[in-house]
């Protein structure tokens, strides 16, 4: 099958993993309208809480799923008992079912065995089908597990009726040419929907992401902003854009909506978007280097990967210290003045020192105290002088 013709289904955990991170606490009218807003942009899946954090959790987990959005919900639970137990009744149409694989955490976690590991398996995912639910085994810890017993384990759990594996790469510690050939391992030995879980710890998430994808995952666990623990996940913004511009994997997104999703989860959360976030940031379709403005104004392909209009934005030219001429001239047009020739290299000059000592673009007022000082400047002495290196 190609690229083109795949689907990929975002499973996205903002309500859930991205809440985790340290610090963040949504209440129930964030979660509802995060929950409204994810379906707003076409996110399909959503996982949406933790049942056995109590009653006010599986209370909100209810309400979400009461919203009636044309979405398909998830519950995560640790694979034990007494997380079944709190989930049922909960009318959610997946279960998450999380095991530790790896010997590290099998004995330092757990206190079991890989055998132990399987008996739980095969034992709470038929149960969890018994009470009506379909099943995704969790896999924590995959990225350092012994790839023969992951496999075991999912064979354990296609057997118990799971349909969907995740592997989880629960510490960030994976990058995309390994994630690509375990990916690709169990694309081809199970008979199981394969889901990608990255964290961000080497700034890897979405790369592994889409590796993951290359290889043969038909979901994905994205964050909106990359919000969640450590470093975060893998952020929605960016894997849905990727799988588009990179892949040819259209996932369905509207993502004109996106930025009001970005605003609202950065406000509810508390984690503000840096200016350079790519994808969301409010800086990343803003230029200010000469060479690039020139060529942004000849035509916007000359710089432009990601299309602005994409999200509903715009390019923005700034003048600043590595401007040139035609910025600077189009900055004084907007005040009405065209610069003569010699005008030019001055107020570059000028506008170098400015930016520098402010850490800013100038001001209008600024650049009209700068142009009325020209008065004082006699054209014959700058025959030495140049345009700075920012170019045209």
């Amino acid at each position: 099958m190609s690229q083109q013709q795949r689907t990929v289904i975002i499973d996205d955990t903002t309500l859930r993993d991205g809440e985790q991170s340290s610090g963040v606490a949504f209440n129930p009218e964030e979660k509802l309208q995060i929950a409204t807003q994810l379906a707003a942009v076409g996110v399909p899946e959503l996982e949406i809480g933790i049942p056995a954090m109590g009653d006010e959790e599986r209370e909100v987990m209810r309400a979400i799923v009461g919203l009636g959005l044309p979405l398909r919900t998830l519950a995560w639970c640790r694979m034990t008992a007494y997380d079944l137990e709190a989930a049922r009744g909960i009318p959610v149409d997946m279960l998450d079912l999380s095991v530790s694989v790896s010997d590290q955490q099998i004995l330092h976690k757990l206190g079991s065995d890989r055998d132990g590991v399987l008996q739980r398996v095969g034992q709470l995912v038929r149960e969890a089908r018994d009470l009506g639910y379909e099943v995704c085994v969790g896999c924590e810890d995959a990225s350092r597990a012994d790839m023969d017993f992951l496999l075991r384990v999912g064979e354990a759990a296609a057997m118990a009726g799971a349909s969907r594996l995740r592997f989880a790469d629960t510490v960030g510690v994976m990058e995309p040419f390994t994630v690509r050939e375990r990916i690709a391992r169990l694309h081809a030995q199970l008979d199981l929907d394969i889901e990608m879980h990255a964290h961000d710890d080497f700034g890897l998430a979405t790369a592994n992401t889409l590796a993951a994808v290359a290889a043969g995952a038909s979901h994905i666990n994205t964050t909106v902003n990359g919000l969640g623990e450590r470093a975060g996940n893998a952020p929605l913004e960016e894997c849905a854009l990727a799988l588009k511009y990179l892949h040819g994997i259209d996932v369905g997104l509207d993502m004109r909506r996106m930025p009001q999703l970005s605003k609202l989860v950065e406000d509810a959360s508390g984690r503000t978007v840096a200016w350079q976030k790519s994808v969301v940031g409010a800086g990343v379709f803003t230029h200010e280097a000469g060479i690039h403005v020139d060529g942004l104004m000849k035509d916007r392909r000359n710089y432009q990967g990601l299309d602005p209009e994409e999200l509903g934005k715009s390019h923005q030219l700034v003048l600043g210290k590595h401007s040139g001429g035609k910025m600077l001239r189009r900055s004084y047009r907007e005040l009405n003045i065209e610069l003569l020739d010699w005008q030019v290299p001055v107020l570059l000059s000028q506008l170098r020192v400015l930016v520098t000592a402010t850490k800013r673009s100038p001001q209008a007022e600024e650049l009209m105290d700068m142009y009325l000082a020209l008065d004082a400047v006699v054209p014959d002495t700058l025959s030495a002088v140049s345009l700075p290196l920012g170019g045209a």
